[in-house]
């Protein structure tokens, strides 16, 4: 059996470290079709949330992981709504941030249509680099971190990063779209110091230079411990080389309204089976579950379920007794969650709402 968070009578301060940037998201859902030139489009639902790295960090905290975020805030409504909400609401330790005055905080609209989504986003880089912001980052268990794609990276990763990786930190990488199109191999020289790489499968056979997932996934394997290629409806497939074991899961039969930060829910997921060593078709099955729970709710890091969500999932399926193969393969891969306990209480967990509230209600009942 395993706890909340699965990671008993650890030495270190946090479970997971992470940096990046936080935006303000602001995500329209509901709409018959993407907006045109010229052509004014009313969505049937709104929500706001942090976005950017607040999205895995929530994640992470809300499956009861204890997560510490380096970031920079800015002093206006938007940045004050971000770190009430992450600091207060989802108990994520921000004594690694920093709020600047003056400094806008980043923002982007996000419309999810036709299954996909299209962004809008307006920022400023930091005032501070990550290394003056963080120092050297707490002892953590896990560090989650977006490989660099520029030209001047040359396969090295930040000082924080190796500062953490000799501290005994797993380093989980994922990476962002090449706009350039260029898909340097140089970005993957960077998995040298990761444990682990989760990348999605139009990314993993463009850097890899594949045709296929699965090709794409064993040449990733060569390079990373734990590879993990996520392949959107059609589930995801990974290879643990440390543990010698190769999984493949489907997704989840759902209907989906928003797709923000389901990468990021199915990837802290997998982040929380590692730390608890559970077997990789276990792991792969969970982040599964998880992303699909995320993507039937709007609003990105609000939109990711808590260990308590999962568990009354697999209760209401056990309950159902529906009948055929779907259903049968559903109560066979998700057995394995009938053994985990929870050690603490489970929290309510707030969803994003249409409102950029300066005070939320915090001090309501959870």
């Amino acid at each position: 059996m395993v706890d909340e968070t699965g990671v008993p009578g650890s030495d270190v301060e946090f479970d997971v470290f992470l940096h990046g940037t936080v935006f303000l998201d602001i995500i329209f859902t509901g709409l018959p079709a993407p907006p045109t030139p010229g052509k004014e489009i009313w969505a049937t639902g709104m929500g706001s949330s942090p976005g950017g790295i607040a999205n895995l960090a929530t994640a992470a905290s809300r499956l009861g992981l204890r997560t510490s975020l380096a970031a920079a805030f800015g002093d206006d409504v938007y940045g004050e709504f971000c770190w009430r909400t992450l600091a207060d609401q989802e108990g994520i330790d921000l004594s690694h941030s920093r709020s600047f005055e003056q400094w806008h905080s980043p923002v982007t609209v996000s419309i999810a249509s036709e299954g996909d989504r299209s962004m809008v986003t307006h920022g400023h880089p930091p005032p501070v680099p990550p290394g003056e912001m963080i120092g050297r980052p707490p002892r953590s268990r896990a560090v989650l971190l977006d490989l660099d794609t520029g030209p001047e990276t040359a396969g090295t990763s930040p000082d924080w990063v190796e500062h953490a990786r000799r501290d005994g930190a797993l380093v989980f990488a994922d990476v962002g779209w090449d706009d350039t199109g260029q898909w340097s191999s140089r970005t993957l020289d960077q998995l040298s110091s990761c444990h682990a790489f989760l990348p999605n499968a139009a990314e993993a056979m463009a850097y890899t230079r594949t045709d296929t997932p699965r090709d794409a996934l064993y040449a990733l394997a060569d390079r990373v411990p734990l590879a993990v290629v996520t392949n959107g409806v059609h589930g995801a497939l990974a290879i643990d080389s440390a543990t010698g074991e190769e999984a493949e899961v489907p997704s989840l039969r759902v209907s989906a309204i928003d797709p923000t930060g389901a990468g990021d829910v199915f990837g802290t997921a997998i982040v929380l089976g590692t730390l608890n060593g559970w077997p990789l078709a276990h792991r792969l099955a969970f982040a599964a579950v998880c992303s699909g729970l995320a993507v039937q709710q709007f609003g990105g890091s609000l939109a990711a379920p808590g260990l308590g969500d999962v568990l009354d999932w697999w209760q209401q399926v056990k309950a159902q007794h529906e009948p055929g193969a779907y259903a049968a393969s559903l109560r066979r891969r998700y057995a394995f969650l009938d053994d985990i306990r929870p050690s603490a209480p489970l929290r309510h967990r707030r969803r994003a709402a249409a409102t950029i509230a300066r005070l939320s209600d915090l001090d309501a009942s959870p």
